[in-house]
């Protein structure tokens, strides 16, 4: 069974750092890419990072470039992304999700439950 499970939320005052974690299972974790999805409240799925199976290639939504990195250890089956100057509109639940491929040509199949990133004075 496929299982992802996000952790490092929390409530960060703006300009503060914060760094996410998601540990697979299920499934052979280096041969995918993945990708960290949020979720602002009352708006709908912003897909904000991706990085290939090996990490040697992301890619980022602009509003995010020079604050957040993704990262991953395959070794520990585990992604990564960190948040540096958060602003209050980063403010949501942030999803980690599998690709279906080695590369994120194709879509996400299986994401996990979300971590709550507040950004609030």
């Amino acid at each position: 069974e496929v299982q992802l499970v996000e952790s490092g939320g929390g409530l960060v005052q703006p300009g503060g750092s914060l760094r996410l974690s998601c540990v697979a299972s299920g499934f052979t974790f280096s041969s995918y890419a993945m990708s960290w999805v949020r979720q602002a409240p009352g708006k709908g799925l912003e897909w904000v990072s991706a990085i290939n199976s090996i990490g040697g290639s992301t890619s980022s939504i602009d509003s995010v470039k020079g604050r957040f990195t993704i990262s991953r250890d395959n070794a520990k089956n585990t992604l990564y992304l960190q948040m540096n100057s958060l602003k209050p509109e980063d403010t949501a639940v942030y999803y980690c999700a599998k690709f279906t491929s080695s590369g994120w040509g194709r879509g996400m199949d299986y994401w996990g439950r979300g971590t709550l990133v507040t950004v609030s004075s």
